[in-house]
């Protein structure tokens, strides 16, 4: 009996795995459902299947963020892939590695009722568009879509059309994977000039801050940034996703910008000199440019850009890797004999000590929580070698300025795109490759809502993980916006629905949660059970985010 003969589809499903794919997030429709099923036949892959297209995107967003690998996910065409377009924009801004194959209509159609054109929608959005239009290259492609996710870390689309996936292939079985192509990992030393340069106006400064961003984190600057600001007097700070660089360090102030606290941008507008490492010093970090007016700049990346989001970022650029950089001023600093006290003094030590992110006393009324406290005791309650996935929404400066004791890489801000409803799909992503059930998804009410069907994903695949909503019955940003400006907010109020049974109609344990003191015991039945739960945490609509208050409300 002859072997059957290999379609494209099957050389597709090798090259994926030839690729590592390890995990795949779909919605199956015509174009791409033979793939789909060909790769959850493969052993090695798990194929999780979502309820909305956006939201297998968002998956492959969050495993990429959380695992470093290249997000894979898939969609059909027509209506399929126009539902992914906020999800591709997100992950473009983010420089998420990922792949999607997206089933195109058929080539040989002369009509198809969900045909259009996928390149122009992709493009718009940041993602590479390549499109397969031969056999010939189909192999090629692949490679080339691994390759751009991987060096350029960006989304790619990779438009396959369905009749061609049916036809055979007939060339020899080979894939040589993207690895091979990838240029090794390299650390960019600075230039000499740049890094003299630096160490003259660190000679000059009295009041130093440094600020650390994700690329100063994942180039395991750390020791080399507080040696450098040991040496300059300086203290030290991070931006929003940099969070947690200097967490311990007696000199840190915590997020720079707009989700600074009281006493942290008193300091910045008293600095003469900003070090931004590993940062893009972009619009929120620096407060459209007024949170250090003082200061003198200097910005620290491999790709560091004069003007971005509409401000001049730095009078200084150096080119180089962080650590590489932060290393060699440091040595150029002990070699010229510098060291400043700056900012460091016992009275300023003290007083970083004791700041708080928000002083301010409310009263909750009756049955609600002060969001400030809850997320405080949900962040004592979950342990620190969790992951934890933050939503946008009212709730996220207030989330973001009350945790602590985590590493950078423990949390996952779903947030650069700006929109809502992305968080849970992303955080089903990293809980995919954990495994482990050790991932915190803290969401707003609103935003749930959007993909609220992935709950029932999460029961259907086994997906271990704890979901906690910060319930404030509407769209927290929009209705604290609207009493900021004098204005009626009832059109962004819709109540504050039973989300805890919505969660146990899922099939997921479902808990409310409108008094304090609750998580330390939710939290050891959620262990005892192995599962995935939801808390839905009641909290006080009239208590805005210290940012709200100054930025919206304009509190001193």
């Amino acid at each position: 009996m002859n072997a059957r003969k290999l379609t494209v589809t099957d050389m597709l499903v090798k090259a994926f795995v030839a690729e590592g794919v390890e995990t795949l997030f779909t919605l199956m429709g015509d174009a791409n459902m033979y793939w789909s099923a060909a790769m959850a036949e493969q052993a090695g892959v798990k194929v999780l299947h979502a309820r909305h297209e956006h939201a297998a995107v968002a998956m492959a967003d969050g495993y990429a963020r959380a695992t470093g690998r290249v997000g894979v996910a898939s969609t059909t065409c027509g209506p399929g892939f126009t539902q992914i377009m906020t999800a591709l924009a997100m992950a473009a801004r983010a420089n998420t590695p990922m792949v999607v194959f997206a089933g195109d209509s058929p080539i040989g159609a002369n009509w198809y009722l969900q045909q259009i054109d996928q390149a122009p929608l992709a493009l718009a959005t940041g993602a590479h568009f390549i499109a397969v239009k031969s056999i010939d290259r189909v192999l090629d492609n692949v490679r080339e879509a691994f390759v751009i996710a991987k060096v350029e870390r960006r989304p790619v689309v990779l438009s396959i059309p369905m009749d061609l996936q049916k036809k055979d292939y007939p060339f020899l079985a080979e894939y040589l994977p993207s690895a091979g192509f990838v240029p090794a990992p390299q650390r960019p030393i600075p230039d000499p000039d740049m890094v003299e340069r630096a160490v003259d106006m660190i000679a000059e400064a009295e009041r130093p801050v440094v600020i650390a961003g994700r690329g100063a984190t994942r180039s395991g600057a750390r020791a080399a940034l507080e040696a450098l600001g040991e040496r300059a007097g300086a203290l030290m700070a991070n931006s929003l996703l940099g969070k947690a660089a200097f967490e311990g360090n007696p000199w840190a102030i915590g997020i720079a910008g707009a989700f600074a606290s009281d006493f942290a941008r008193e300091r910045f507008a008293e600095a003469d000199l900003v070090i931004g490492v590993g940062a893009g010093l972009g619009h929120y970090t620096t407060e459209g440019g007024y949170l250090y007016p003082m200061a003198q700049v200097v910005q620290i990346d491999t790709n560091p850009r004069g003007l971005w989001q509409g401000l001049r970022t730095a009078d200084l650029h150096v080119r180089a890797d962080a650590r590489a950089a932060a290393e060699a001023i440091v040595e150029a600093l002990d070699r010229r004999g510098i060291a400043k006290a700056g900012f460091r003094s016992p009275e300023m030590a003290a007083a970083v000590a004791a700041d708080v992110p928000d002083g301010k006393v409310y009263t909750p009324q009756p049955n609600l929580l002060d969001p400030r406290k809850a997320i405080l005791e949900l962040d004592a309650a979950v342990p620190k070698d969790w992951d934890v996935v933050v939503g946008v929404g009212h709730y996220f400066s207030i989330a973001m300025t009350h945790m602590s004791g985590r590493a950078t890489d423990k949390y996952h801000v779903i947030g650069d795109f700006g929109g809502i409803g992305s968080g849970l799909p992303a955080a089903i992503g990293v809980a995919a490759d954990r495994g482990d059930g050790k991932v915190l998804l803290i969401e707003g009410d609103g935003s749930l809502y959007l993909h609220v069907q992935e709950l029932e994903t999460i029961r259907r695949h086994g997906i271990r993980m704890l979901v906690a909503v910060m319930n404030d019955g509407g769209y927290g940003a929009e209705f604290h916006k609207f009493r900021a400006g004098g204005h009626e907010p009832r059109e962004a109020i819709h109540g504050r629905g039973d989300l805890a049974g919505v969660a146990t109609g899922f099939g997921l344990r479902g808990s409310t949660v409108s008094q304090p003191g609750r998580c330390a015991a939710l939290f050891d039945e959620h262990q005892a059970a192995n599962s995935a739960g939801l808390w839905d945490f009641q909290i006080d609509d009239l208590i805005p985010s210290r940012a709200y208050r100054r930025i919206h409300y304009g509190e001193a």
